[in-house]
């Protein structure tokens, strides 16, 4: 115990992951203790504390307690091995209420499970024998059966993360279909953590083939864990609904206050072949719905609406197919315009001395700034207050 005593010495590096595992394991109590989507919170409760066991080691190794506490060695080397499935699984069910962890999800571990059997006789190894074998490590005699299943991790945790991105970039689109405001179903914070995860694997992958000793690489990937486990406890501290999932996709009603009924288009003669194949609407009647849904939005208003949803059709994908092939608009991109226009109005009548922009925005169905700014630069190419002064409001 003299010798461990002795060796507690942690550069900055491994400070900043003992400080990381703490918080990751104060984090894993608090997702844990959250009683809304509860899938989404353990899933990311589970990420954070392998999260923890991956930082603990940092200090496990660097101070060489594998020497004190042989037992211990290996446990956070299979980490690595579950951050992109659990990533993945997080975004999935964060993004959508309706998913459920069943078995089939268990798949995703497989990878994890095959290194756990692989390496079965190096945990099952005496104290003595697990210190020789680190020792034999350290000198650069790994065992080849690591050696070879090594760099796959690399492969898999960058497999993952870019599967994760593609699927929050395909959710969005989805959403913008049905949605007229994503103020509430904002993907932001997944495709950050998402994002990160990638850059944390980029980083490990580059270091890995370089010539960084393996101590090093091993301390600047800590690093980078810590500040993302930092990152995610600060957004959790000052965004609670990151935790509580308020920005997480909510159940589109079929028939609600927040829905419009159009009228039904005449029927298409029968003669008449369709243009639209997906959805079977034949080019009169997609011109009707068209005129429909253009009358609606201009005579009822319903885009003062934060909460519209989508238009009541028996087949809401024909309006969603309609306005992506005669407008070339999402529903979102659709709806939103309309409260831009209306902004706009306002703005160049003055009302902009008198009133903030976002009360403005408020009034025209905008849900949130961030979201009025975005919308107000994408159909206008200026910024609300660049618009005003153009317009000398």
């Amino acid at each position: 115990m003299l010798f461990g005593m002795a060796s507690l010495t942690l550069n900055w590096l491994q400070l900043a992951a003992v400080v990381g595992a703490l918080q990751g394991l104060l984090l894993t109590g608090v997702l844990v203790a959250q009683r809304k989507n509860r899938t989404a919170n353990r899933l990311l409760a589970v990420l954070m504390a392998a999260f923890t066991l991956y930082l603990a080691s940092s200090v496990y190794y660097s101070a060489d307690f594998v020497r004190v506490y042989p037992h211990f060695f290996g446990v956070a080397q299979l980490m690595p091995w579950v951050f992109g499935p659990l990533v993945y699984l997080y975004a999935v069910a964060a993004s959508d209420r309706s998913w459920q962890f069943r078995p089939r999800a268990l798949l995703h571990f497989l990878p994890v499970t095959i290194i756990l059997v692989v390496e079965a006789p190096y945990f099952l190894m005496t104290g003595v024998d697990k210190i020789a074998l680190y020792a034999r490590m350290m000198a650069g005699d790994v065992p080849a059966r690591i050696a070879v299943l090594d760099p796959f991790k690399y492969v898999l945790g960058l497999g993952y993360s870019v599967t994760t991105v593609l699927y929050l970039r395909r959710h969005r689109r989805r959403i913008e279909a049905s949605y007229s405001n994503t103020a509430r179903v904002n993907l932001a914070w997944l495709l950050w953590l998402s994002g990160a995860a990638a850059a944390i694997w980029l980083l490990a992958t580059t270091l890995r083939i370089s010539d960084f000793d393996e101590r090093l690489r091993d301390d600047h990937v800590s690093l980078a864990i810590a500040i993302l486990v930092y990152a995610i406890g600060y957004m959790g501290l000052r965004q609670p609904e990151v935790f509580r999932y308020e920005t997480a996709e909510y159940a589109v009603p079929n028939q609600s206050d927040a829905t419009v009924s159009l009228p039904p288009p005449e029927p298409e003669p029968e003669m008449s072949a369709p243009h639209y194949e997906r959805s079977g609407l034949g080019d009169r009647e997609a011109e009707e719905l068209e005129a429909s849904v253009r009358h609606v939005m201009e005579v009822e208003q319903p885009w003062k609406q934060p909460e519209l949803l989508r238009f009541a059709i028996t087949e809401p994908y024909k309006l969603s197919e309609v306005l992506n092939s005669r407008i070339g608009q999402t529903f979102y991109d659709f709806v939103n315009g309309y409260r831009v226009r209306e902004v706009q109005r306002r703005i160049r009548a003055g009302e902009a001395r008198t009133l903030k922009m976002l009360a403005l925005a408020l009034d025209a169905g905008f849900a949130s700034k961030s979201t009025f700014n975005q919308a107000f630069k994408k159909h206008t190419t200026q910024t609300p207050s660049d618009f005003r002064q153009a317009v000398g409001a």
